[in-house]
């Protein structure tokens, strides 16, 4: 058969995958701190129909000659540029400004990463995702004499030491009641509330930092995973991720009462829309012409 047939086959899945790519990016253009792809095409390999020879002293040398076989797609890359910042006024969405991504715990042990920063509260205080995932930081320890909080030495996280966040609501330690309420974030991480601590001897209330938001980094973002709901995990080639405290070290700052929007470029993507097409219907006419060639082999013996 025809080595343009195979050839031009592969062309329309290329592009097929290419069109799959776009469609999802532009399916994607609100959706918050959502990361465009690409498709990267490369060539197969070639058939070589006559080797290259070396020139001699009595003639000059040949190049090879080779035919290709077609195209496949090399990545399906991410592009983890930041995107614009739209102001909400709810303080608790949060944007990063710079590196880093929120962490979030994932319900089984394990963490998510996600700068999608639209979070809510549950019924106990604690902050969460809108699909209720535990947002993950340091919190105040009332059982320890120290503290991490105004610590900014970021050398000593670890995925070990996040824990929940807990806005407001109450809980008890020892003989002490602590009610938390009046909260706010800044946009270094600190979350400070009104703390009520009341015990045998009476109520005290008094402003206080209760927990701190912390960023993960990693040294090859492109290489996260993306697992849905605007979060990636930690793949072969991102790296391990490098807990840090908000706006230290590589980390981003917050931006309060803001979202990062999509970063697709939709005048971009529809112009690949139609370079894409163009291509898949060259392709598509390359394998009628060699339909066209086969058939009128095949009627040459009448």
């Amino acid at each position: 058969m025809m080595r343009s047939l195979f050839s031009a086959v592969s062309g329309l899945k290329t592009h097929q995958t290419a069109m799959d790519v776009i469609g999802n990016n532009v399916a994607n253009v609100n959706t918050t701190a959502y990361k465009s792809s690409r498709a990267l095409f490369q060539d197969i390999y070639s058939q070589t129909i006559s080797a290259a020879t070396a020139p001699t002293t009595t003639s000059g040398g040949i190049n090879a000659k080779q035919v290709g076989l077609g195209v496949t797609t090399a990545a399906i890359g991410l592009n983890m540029t930041e995107g614009n910042t739209q102001t909400t006024s709810n303080p608790l969405d949060l944007a990063i400004s710079g590196e880093g991504f929120f962490v979030i715990s994932d319900g089984s042990g394990g963490y998510l990463y996600t700068r999608n920063g639209a979070f809510q509260l549950d019924s106990q205080g604690y902050l969460i995702t809108t699909n209720g995932n535990y947002v993950m930081g340091i919190a105040e320890d009332h059982n320890s004499a120290t503290s991490l909080i105004d610590d900014d030495d970021s050398s000593t996280l670890t995925g070990a030491s996040l824990t929940r966040l807990r806005l407001f609501g109450s809980e008890t330690v020892g003989a002490t009641t602590y009610e938390y309420s009046d909260y706010a974030i800044d946009s270094n991480g600190y979350i400070t509330a009104t703390v009520t601590e009341t015990t045998g001897t009476g109520s005290t209330t008094s402003t206080q930092r209760v927990g701190r938001l912390v960023l993960a980094t990693f040294n090859n973002t492109a290489g996260l995973e993306k697992v849905g709901s605007s979060c990636y995990e930690q793949s072969l080639n991102s790296g391990t991720p490098d807990y840090d405290f908000v706006n230290v070290g590589p980390a981003g700052s917050l931006k309060v009462g803001a979202l990062e929007m999509s970063n697709v470029d939709l005048a971009n993507e529809l112009t690949n829309m139609i370079v894409v097409q163009r291509g898949y219907q060259a392709n598509s006419r390359v394998i009628t012409v060699s339909d066209t060639m086969l058939e009128e082999l095949i009627n040459l013996k009448r």
